[in-house]
């Protein structure tokens, strides 16, 4: 048996791969290799004594552990977790466990090699930062490929429009799927801005999503907004630089801003083939975001005239072109009663714990009562509206 029903198709838009220490290193271009960190646990319950015992086998799991892994069957996605998850460095390994998944297409994004390509700082050279980003996306290619169920995601900063344009065709050659942008605003720029609009042209034309997901902006809010002359609070993991209370309060501001921006500069309206999502950033944000943005196009466009071109209205844009992956704690059967059901979609984030034991159980009991229909474009249809490609055609 499988995790995932027989009975039903379910398309996963969200995993990771958990990289070992020289995931960027060992495929940055020689040149930079000396200049590119290793990857950073310290933001995770992953320990160095893990990792230290992986990378002394070789960097891979025992067979011991890889059997006992494999033995869990159907178990797998609840007993299965983080580095020692079975797959979650080792892409043979991740076919194996996409058996037991059931799962029928699982985009892959990276967890810990983002902070360079994605890095705020202005004073970082491009050099590097394309750098490693070209280092995410070959090891990515690598490990998803010889599986078309493994939809892989290349990482493509925005500070400099041609350079993205340039990785994103290397990532397409590759066979990369999706393009991870950070959350932010983009250098100087909008993302909206005329400079980028070449990017948007092509994601468009090859059919390629974007993607926005927690980790491509910074997490934690400025120190500011913490100094309450209190002790500090720890993160949800136990220790200090991962997502705090305030910080997952406030998780939306940055992917709402993002998306504003390319609903308001006209990005969604000059390229209706554009599709995209938000992944793991959480849900219940959306159906005020699309009732806010139809009230600001229709009362300040008399005064914009970015505005004036719109032949959508924003709600009807954004349930066209993106989609949201809701939190396994949140309501996802409220959201959709406030909105539509062709917003929000299935995710496992298999192999982290923030997924749960049981993701398909906690969605379905927040779907309630409500018809087949809306089961069926939460866990397949609305994923192939932003991924046609991905379509298993044949039995559920």
């Amino acid at each position: 048996m499988t995790y995932a029903p027989a009975t039903r198709a379910i398309y996963d838009a969200d995993s990771h791969i958990m990289e070992l220490p020289d995931f960027l290193k060992a495929y940055a271009d020689p040149a930079l290799r000396e200049e590119i960190p290793e990857v950073s646990y310290s933001a995770s319950i992953v320990t160095d004594e893990e990792v230290a015992v992986i990378m002394a086998q070789g960097g891979r799991h025992s067979a011991d552990h890889v059997a006992a892994q494999i033995a869990m069957g159907d178990q797998l996605i609840a007993q299965s977790k983080e580095i020692q998850a079975l797959g979650a460095f080792n892409g043979a390994d991740r076919r194996t466990a996409m058996d037991l998944l059931g799962f029928k297409k699982q985009l892959v994004f990276a967890t810990h090699s983002v902070a360079m390509p994605f890095s705020p700082s202005s004073k970082l050279e491009h050099r590097l930062r394309y750098g490693a980003a070209r280092a995410h996306n070959r090891h990515m290619a690598e490990f998803c490929k010889g599986d078309d169920r493994l939809l892989g995601v290349a990482v493509i900063p925005l500070d400099d429009p041609e350079l993205a344009v340039a990785e994103l065709e290397l990532a397409l050659a590759a066979g990369l799927k999706a393009a991870w942008i950070p959350h932010r605003p983009c250098g100087d720029r909008s993302p909206g801005h005329v400079d980028l609009d070449p990017f948007w042209a092509r994601l468009a034309e090859s059919g390629t999503p974007f993607l926005l997901h927690v980790g491509g902006a910074p997490l934690q809010l400025a120190k500011a907004w913490m100094n309450n002359g209190r002790a500090p609070t720890k993160d949800w993991l136990g220790g200090g630089e991962n997502l705090r209370t305030k910080d997952i309060a406030l998780l939306h501001e940055g992917p709402e801003a993002f998306l504003t921006m390319l609903v308001l500069d006209g990005v969604l309206e000059r390229h209706p083939g554009l599709r995209g999502a938000a992944v793991e950033l959480g849900a219940g944000w959306v159906p005020e975001l699309l009732r806010r943005l139809d009230w600001v196009v229709k009362h300040w466009s008399r005064n914009d005239a970015n505005l004036q071109g719109l032949t959508r209205t924003p709600s009807q844009q954004i349930t066209q072109q993106l989609a949201f992956t809701p939190f396994v704690f949140e309501e996802v059967g409220s959201f959709i009663d406030q909105s539509n059901p062709d917003l929000y979609l299935f995710s496992s984030d298999y192999p982290h714990v923030e997924g749960g034991r049981n993701p398909i159980g906690r969605f379905e009991a927040s779907l309630g009562e409500r018809e087949a229909v809306v089961r069926d474009k939460f866990y397949a249809e609305n994923f192939l509206r932003i991924f046609p490609q991905a379509r298993v055609h044949g039995p559920a």
